[in-house]
């Protein structure tokens, strides 16, 4: 029984450490290729204009304010992952008869 709940608390932590932090790497992966985009010659209006997007959209989520909107959309990310390892947690426990 101990075996089976440490199981389930090291799984839903882990699932939610990775979920929550997504939203971070992946947008700050795409402002990163629009900064580097920014030097090359031609581009400079393009990358600021897809950046500038990017942290309107977020500011959207986080009433103005564009890290506040990226917390809210990994919150929710975390909270979705962890439903779906809880729910794959139960539904592996049923088939496997434990």
């Amino acid at each position: 029984m101990i075996n089976l709940v440490f199981r389930l608390i090291s799984s839903l932590l882990l699932t939610t450490a990775f979920t929550f932090s997504a939203p971070f790497v992946l947008t700050g992966m795409i402002l990163g290729l629009f900064l580097v985009m920014g030097y090359i010659p031609g581009c400079y209006w393009l990358a600021t204009n897809c950046a500038g997007q990017i942290m309107d959209f977020l500011a959207v989520f986080g009433n103005g304010y564009p890290l506040q909107g990226i917390m809210v959309i990994s919150f929710a990310f975390a909270f979705v992952g962890g439903l779906f390892d809880l729910f794959n947690f139960y539904r592996y426990q049923t088939m496997s008869g434990q």
